[in-house]
């Protein structure tokens, strides 16, 4: 069963937050909102936060100049991932994974089950891993965000989560494009 081992020091992780929206402004972002609030009482840095539209070009290349920066460990994107014609962010995500996280979806839709039933297969909530950053994409709802956040990623984040967590392979994340 998972755990926290309170002997390991709580290592902060640096998340940015974009909201995918051809309508939201950051007055009205409540899900990014959401977002920012469960990083910091977590005790994460938030690196940066933006709001763009839906737009595939600009979010690939939003989530490929967070994956460049340094001091960026984690993107977490909200909005776009259901089902109409302009929820496009989960095509951006698989434009700039070198690997998905497969499991992340399925997680995410037996955690959503519990909270809104058979609904829950309207969501393309996805994670992936590119140049040793990790990146997941959420449904556009306070309420799927505060459910991916608070029973997957604050676990996941958590260094001293056990039986193993995110932190702990984020130096192995792109020992395949170091030499040999």
């Amino acid at each position: 069963m998972s755990r926290i081992d309170d002997s390991k020091e709580f290592l902060p992780v640096r998340i940015a937050v974009l909201t995918v929206s051809d309508t939201r402004t950051l007055a009205e972002d409540r899900s990014g909102d959401t977002l920012v609030g469960r990083i910091a009482e977590a005790g994460h840095i938030l690196a940066d936060r933006k709001i763009i539209q839906d737009e595939r070009a600009q979010i690939a290349d939003q989530l490929r100049a967070w994956c460049a920066d340094p001091e960026i460990d984690v993107v977490i994107s909200t909005g776009g991932t259901g089902l109409t014609g302009r929820d496009v962010t989960v095509e951006a995500h698989r434009d700039v994974y070198e690997k998905e996280i497969e499991a992340f979806a399925t997680v995410f839709t037996i955690v959503s089950m519990q909270k809104i039933g058979t609904s829950a297969v309207q969501s393309r909530a996805t994670g992936g891993v590119a140049n040793g950053t990790y990146l997941f994409a959420l449904p556009g709802s306070p309420g799927a965000c505060k459910d991916a956040w608070d029973e997957i990623l604050k676990a996941q984040f958590d260094y001293r989560h056990r039986p193993c967590n995110f932190v702990e392979i984020f130096p192995r994340l792109d020992e395949h494009l170091r030499r040999k």
